[in-house]
């Protein structure tokens, strides 16, 4: 049997990205997000915090003005965001454009697409969005029916997104859409190609759609109206995006991990401190077993989520395969929102009535874990995947 070497510390510039997102968090404490959520603001000083602080450029590399480094360390930034006070806010606006714009130039992009979009990322002046939830195409992407055709030297791009998080304010756009029709190609996974675009654009109407939570972020309906590109907009090869896209949402899973076990720490830390003061029947409230053990319980499960979730992040930023890279992924997105509901469940029920009240912010860390039951791919599907593709059982669906 081998020998397999695991190191769990953190190097000396994971531990200046921890302690630094440690530093930002106490200036953004959950009382900033509980105000832009109620006022449905941006968070624009949290926005310039960030970019002063490199965060947005973590996986640019430092010819095009980033820090050169990986997935593992974006991680490590959002959890330690989300953790320390900033929630879900810690996580989102990082994987909408560090991860949706940046990563997917940085892995696919041509030269020149490198130059024009990387470095204004990396200063935080460009914020991204990316275009690939369809109505009748969630899940399953190679549904899509936005189509991008060619006219002479331009792309003429027609088709509808929803779910398109940042839409309102982005001026640079990641589309996904078909140029050979899924019954035309030779293969289910060909035909589907990525196309970067900025913004506005007259031929873009976007329209935010009212939501249960994160409101600091408007998510917006798309539509795209003979929208014309330059030939050079197109990230190549052409019908050959299917994979390429895998290289953005496999980190956009393990963002939401991160995000997963940042918001139940920040819960359970709350919790515990709570749990201290307040007394019933002259005994604090977290003497009692009835709170202690599911709060720990989801504790040591998030703990383990963790670790699965960096797992991930090494497989990608070493080069992994794509099934590696999505089994650990997977993994470690339905332990860590398992474990995250259980964790801000019993936060909830640590507060009793205060629980609910807006003034204790537990109730909105509720309202975002649950988005992570649904996005970016639900519990059920991710499964699905587990039991396909690890387990290798019978494909339970048919796209």
């Amino acid at each position: 049997m081998g020998v397999v070497n695991v190191d769990f510390k953190l190097t000396e510039e994971q531990r200046m990205i921890a302690d630094a997102a440690k530093d930002i968090a106490k200036d953004f404490p959950p009382e900033y997000w509980r105000e832009k959520d109620e006022k449905g603001e941006f968070a624009e000083e949290f926005w310039k915090a960030i970019s002063k602080a490199g965060f947005l450029g973590i996986v640019i590399p430092e010819e095009y003005g980033g820090a050169g480094m990986g997935v593992t360390e974006l991680l490590i930034a959002m959890e330690e965001l989300a953790a320390n006070g900033c929630g879900m806010g810690g996580v989102w606006y990082l994987v909408l454009t560090e991860v949706f714009g940046a990563l997917s130039i940085v892995r696919h992009g041509t030269e020149e697409q490198k130059e024009k979009y990387l470095p204004k990322i990396a200063k935080g002046e460009l914020e991204f969005a990316m275009a690939l939830t369809e109505p009748d195409a969630g899940t399953n992407t190679l549904n899509i029916r936005t189509r991008a055709v060619k006219d002479g030297d331009e792309w003429v791009i027609n088709g509808n997104k929803i779910f398109i998080s940042g839409a309102d304010r982005a001026k640079g756009m990641l589309i996904i859409a078909r140029t050979t029709p899924k019954e035309e190609a030779p293969k289910k996974t060909y035909g589907i190609s990525l196309f970067l675009a900025d913004l506005p654009n007259p031929a873009v109407k976007v329209n935010p759609i009212p939501k249960h939570g994160i409101n600091y972020s408007k998510t917006c309906e798309v539509s795209f109206n003979n929208l014309r590109l330059p030939e050079d907009a197109l990230m190549p090869p052409q019908d050959e995006g299917w994979y390429m896209i895998l290289d953005t949402l496999n980190p956009e899973r393990m963002s939401f991990a991160a995000a997963a076990i940042g918001i139940s720490r920040l819960a359970i830390s709350k919790a515990v401190e709570y749990s201290k003061q307040r007394k019933v029947f002259s005994d604090p409230i977290g003497s009692y077993q009835g709170l202690q053990f599911p709060i720990a319980e989801a504790y040591a499960t998030l703990e383990c989520a963790k670790l699965m979730n960096l797992k991930a992040a090494w497989l990608f930023d070493n080069n992994a395969s794509y099934k590696e890279i999505g089994e650990a992924a997977n993994m470690a997105k339905v332990v860590a929102v398992e474990a995250g509901i259980k964790a801000v469940y019993w936060a909830m029920q640590t507060f009793g009535g205060y629980g609910y009240t807006r003034e204790y912010d537990v109730e909105r860390w509720w309202r975002e874990i649950n988005l992570i039951r649904l996005a970016p791919v639900t519990q059920q599907m991710a499964l699905n995947y587990i039991g396909e593709h690890v387990l290798g059982m019978p494909k339970s669906y048919r796209s």
